[in-house]
């Protein structure tokens, strides 16, 4: 059996203009997984990363620690299928049309746009967020938004080339996004997909969740961990 390791990249800037861009605390958080993971002196006979600048950063800064400490980091490999889906593309496409059929939907959007900053917005923004990729998930969908069907295809792809290539009794850890983590476990669980949606909602920034895995299963082993953060403060969502 194989060990699969799925950490979700640290916190990004959200509402800062470039969401594709580690936080301060996403920098501290993703150090800190790599301090923990060097003092067990937990090895890895691959690495793998998504391609955005969070999903790399994330693999970066842990290797970082690994370099300090002395201890071998494989050169990550880039697999384009674990991109994440394109969030702001499905707002900026479904909005304006699911607004003019849903009175929902019109009343989540005019309470985020009429939000002020903080704490309040991300409250109104994440409920708006949630109920658009419920529809897309349902099969709405707009000109240049990757569907759903195609997202879900996409990852399992990729997954399935990553498990694939990967003989027995290894250690793999693998840098990405919520999305595709929901649909590993999704598939680890036989789970309707639609529960990827909500999994996905719970993922916390540089958590770890875990696969074992050989050419007979694909099981899910522990989800959405933060072993490495003992400060509640570090515990982010986005």
């Amino acid at each position: 059996m194989s060990n699969l390791i799925l950490v979700r990249h640290g916190q990004a800037t959200m509402f800062d203009g470039d969401y594709d861009k580690l936080s301060a605390i996403g920098e501290a958080q993703s150090r800190w997984l790599g301090a923990f993971w060097t003092e067990r002196r937990m090895s890895f006979d691959a690495v793998y990363s998504g391609p955005r600048r969070r999903q790399r950063r994330t693999a970066e800064l842990v290797g970082a620690v690994y370099a300090e400490a002395g201890l071998a980091w494989p050169e990550p490999v880039l697999v384009d299928e674990l991109d994440e889906y394109d969030g702001d593309g499905i707002i900026k496409g479904l909005l304006p049309s699911l607004t003019e059929q849903d009175a929902r939907l019109r009343q989540l959007a005019d309470a985020y746009d009429q939000s002020s900053s903080g704490a309040e917005r991300y409250k109104h923004f994440q409920k708006l967020f949630e109920a658009v990729t419920t529809r897309w998930v349902q099969g709405a969908c707009a000109s240049g938004v990757e569907s759903w069907r195609s997202f879900h295809d996409r990852v399992r792809r990729g997954i399935t080339r990553i498990t694939a290539s990967e003989g027995g009794g290894r250690r793999i850890a693998v840098f990405t996004s919520g999305g595709p983590i929901s649909i590993a476990v999704q598939l680890a669980t036989r789970a309707p997909e639609p529960t990827a949606l909500e999994l996905n909602w719970r993922l916390r920034n540089c958590s770890l969740t875990e696969i074992v895995f050989s050419k007979e299963r694909f099981t899910l082993d522990s989800f959405n961990n933060l072993p490495h953060l003992n400060d509640p403060a570090l515990w982010t969502y986005r």
